[in-house]
């Protein structure tokens, strides 16, 4: 009886020692000689040989259509000169900057950009929803107050005299502003319509980030295929019943889009859908004033090679291409490598692991004239200041 005594003390005690963490040693989960491996030490090397093609810079001028110059340069005028080199390294005529916000910060980034480099930049605004307003009381933000919406239209028609080219709309709008209430801030309600009107009125696009990938709106288990991202980034993930359902939020925007048609619209990152490119085709078919860019979706674009050749071909007068950057160039690089070659199976970005899915991606080598398209025409069509910027590019590289 005293033996089986201790023998159930025993193996309690060792069952006990096992769930502890602090008797595993991370430094050994490296699936070495015959260790268990921690997820984020996967770091394979293919042993894949195929044809690869180091592409230097883009077949024909190029439109970056989505960048943020001030959240990453800081208006460091040494890293924009060195940006600047790195556009004359690879073809890129004009750069669009996201990030001025209305108000003094527009006017400061703005001049930033255009003091040495007016023909290389346009600049789009973006709204100050909070004003003076406290982060932790919405009853407080500008939004909230009446006339705001048309206060920021006018606002816009003034930057629009001062050479704005556009208006962004951050992915918060939906995910984050919230009313007085505590409740979300949805996309089409009607309040913020002057402001959609404004922008059609100008002739200035509307490009919008509504919701994420449709991985950040599942739960984080491990059937999630960007769980080591969000691990990583937990706030990145919108699961649960404080956010809405991202069909929700996709289809707000949609009627705001439906409500405006003489407004353009550009979806930023393939309207946030590019997993799913047959629906972004529906949207394009249902809605003529909808554009969509290329931003930080690579990704997900070049594991989907067949279909992403058939969508651009398809749409190829409703595509815009965009980076997300500034990036390191090895990362700029592989976006001509991915839409001028075949190769198969490569990186998308110089991180390892890489940030967005453990995959490599493959090629889709579109048609030149779809490239042009893709890279300059259709953004010098739809932006204003970008035709004529891209036009004196051109001039100056004969």
């Amino acid at each position: 009886m005293r033996m089986g005594w201790i023998v159930v003390i025993t193996l309690n005690s060792l069952i006990a020692s096992a769930q502890e963490p602090s008797l595993v040693d991370p430094a050994t989960l490296d699936g070495r000689d015959g260790h268990e491996l921690l997820l984020r030490n996967f770091c394979p090397k293919s042993q894949l040989k195929t044809e690869s093609h180091r592409i230097g810079n883009a077949k024909s001028p190029c439109v970056d259509v989505h960048t943020h110059l001030h959240y990453k340069l800081h208006g460091n005028k040494k890293a924009l000169n060195d940006f600047v080199g790195l556009m004359d390294r690879n073809n890129i005529a004009v750069c669009v900057s996201l990030d001025g916000k209305l108000g003094d910060q527009l006017i400061e980034h703005r001049n930033n950009l255009w003091d040495l480099y007016r023909d290389r930049f346009v600049v789009f605004a973006h709204i100050d929803w909070k004003g003076s307003g406290t982060d932790e009381d919405p009853s407080t933000w500008a939004c909230h107050e009446n006339g705001f919406a048309e206060r920021t239209a006018d606002k816009i028609r003034e930057a629009a005299v001062g050479g704005i080219s556009g208006l962004k709309i951050f992915k918060r709008f939906g995910l984050g502003y919230r009313n007085p209430d505590g409740s979300l801030m949805e996309i089409d309600d009607p309040r913020w319509d002057p402001i959609w009107s404004a922008c059609g009125e100008l002739g200035i696009p509307v490009l919008i980030h509504t919701a994420d990938p449709a991985a950040f709106f599942e739960r984080v288990d491990e059937s999630n295929e960007r769980w080591e991202e969000l691990n990583r980034h937990p706030d990145w993930s919108f699961y649960g019943d404080g956010f809405p359902s991202r069909e929700s939020l996709l289809a707000a925007r949609n009627r705001v889009i439906a409500r405006h048609p003489n407004t353009n619209f550009i979806g930023a990152h393939l309207a946030n859908s590019s997993e799913d490119l047959k629906t972004v085709g529906q949207w394009l078919d249902r809605y003529p004033n909808l554009y969509v860019d290329s931003a930080s979706r690579i990704s997900e674009l070049g594991r989907q090679p067949y279909t992403s050749h058939q969508f651009y071909v398809r749409y190829s007068d409703r595509v815009l291409f965009g980076t997300d950057g500034p990036w390191p160039e090895q990362r700029l690089r592989y976006y001509w490598r991915f839409f001028e070659t075949k190769d198969e199976s490569f990186p998308y970005s110089e991180k390892v692991p890489p940030p967005q899915g453990m995959w490599a991606i493959t090629g889709i080598k579109l048609p030149d004239e779809v490239l042009e398209n893709l890279y300059w025409k259709n953004a010098a069509k739809l932006i204003p200041g970008v035709s004529e910027r891209v036009e004196k590019y051109r001039k100056r590289e004969k």
